[in-house]
């Protein structure tokens, strides 16, 4: 075992906590540096036709009940949408203004609270749950960003001490936005599976009612954000992950061909993206993709992500009504708990799916 590396001790509370306490000064303190960041495509880079590259668009009126049998056509570009970029944004979602309003409003609240009043959710030892970063190994970079995070289904698996506790305008708003986004993610997850031909009742078997989480996450303006990483380079252990830019601030990016790019979303909008999980049950038809977040020298950013995985008792794998001999499965199988129990670690690349890929 490395020197530096040692069971979690605890916590820190946020960049907003550890800056107030110190002396006014525009220095950023050595553990949020990041020397190893890799550049983003600027647009002078790309081709100079096409410009940037931005992330397809699902319209989901396309796929409703009203609009008769989804088609070929259609799961067709859903599937490559989801081989070739793991990404998507997808708009008409029905999940409304009204509601989405509501919710920046109680954010932006919460995260206004004094740090007094946000111990009362930081992460405990042993724990990734609550608000804060856990602290791992001695020389460990940080993350330019404050996040509260916690698994919000199965019910029974909620800390008392952290949604319970919310504030009571905060938690109820998130309980309306919680229903709506779940409905959204299980129409995804439906359609997913069509656009593979997996069968309908291993995606209900494995999804519904499964464990679900979320991070908000405020992004503090940085005076030099070209030297720290909002949130690190990874791709999510997750089925899906629905994301919503709070405040409409952007600071997504991408690993696409090699090269990180910028998401730039459409307003209302929610990016969707394809999780180490259903790479995994895709048998690697689908792409996992790494992404991380920047930051900004005026602007705070505020995002709220809901993660969606199978129940905890459910066997992660290839899904079986895929396997043929002709397509042998890619991943090993692992029930969900002993996977969970693993991917709470440091994020890390796709480091979590190698894991679980069967080696030739």
């Amino acid at each position: 075992m490395a020197n530096n590396v040692f069971r979690s001790t605890g916590s820190v509370l946020g960049v907003m906590d550890d800056m107030a306490r110190r002396p006014i000064t525009n220095r950023i303190p050595q553990k949020y540096i990041r020397h190893d960041r890799e550049p983003l495509l600027q647009s002078h880079q790309a081709n100079p036709d096409d410009g940037l590259p931005t992330i397809p668009v699902v319209d989901l009126n396309n796929f409703s009940v009203s609009a008769g049998n989804v088609g070929d056509a259609q799961l067709q570009d859903l599937y490559s949408t989801c081989k070739d970029w793991g990404f998507f944004q997808v708009v008409n979602h029905e999940v409304s203004s009204e509601l989405l309003g509501k919710l920046k409003s109680e954010i932006e609240k919460f995260f206004e609270l004094p740090s007094e009043e946000k111990k009362k959710y930081q992460i405990r030892e042993g724990d990734v749950q609550g608000y804060g970063t856990v602290i791992r190994c001695k020389d460990q970079k940080l993350d330019w960003g404050d996040r509260f995070y916690a698994v919000i289904n199965p019910i029974n698996r909620r800390k008392p001490y952290l949604l319970p506790e919310l504030p009571p305008s905060l938690r109820d708003t998130l309980e309306t936005y919680f229903v709506e986004v779940r409905k959204l993610a299980m129409e995804l997850l439906g359609l997913l599976g069509k656009a593979i031909k997996m069968e309908m009742k291993e995606v209900e078997d494995l999804f519904e009612d499964g464990m679900q989480s979320i991070r908000m996450t405020y992004y503090p303006p940085c005076p030099e954000p070209e030297l720290v990483v909002g949130l690190t380079p990874h791709s999510d252990a997750t089925g899906i992950t629905i994301l919503h830019q709070v405040n409409g601030v952007e600071g997504l990016e991408i690993k696409k061909d090699g090269v990180w790019i910028p998401v730039t979303f459409l307003p209302e909008a929610f990016v969707v993206n394809v999780g180490d999980i259903m790479e995994i049950v895709s048998n690697g038809a689908y792409n996992s993709i790494e992404h991380r977040a920047s930051v900004n020298k005026e602007k705070e950013r505020i995002s709220i992500a809901m993660f969606f995985n199978p129940k905890f008792e459910a066997e992660i794998g290839p899904a079986r009504s895929l396997i043929s001999p002709k397509n042998p499965p890619l991943f090993k199988r692992m029930l969900m708990e002993d996977y969970f129990k693993d991917f709470s670690q440091n994020l890390n690349g796709k480091s979590h799916l190698e894991k679980m890929r069967i080696k030739n």
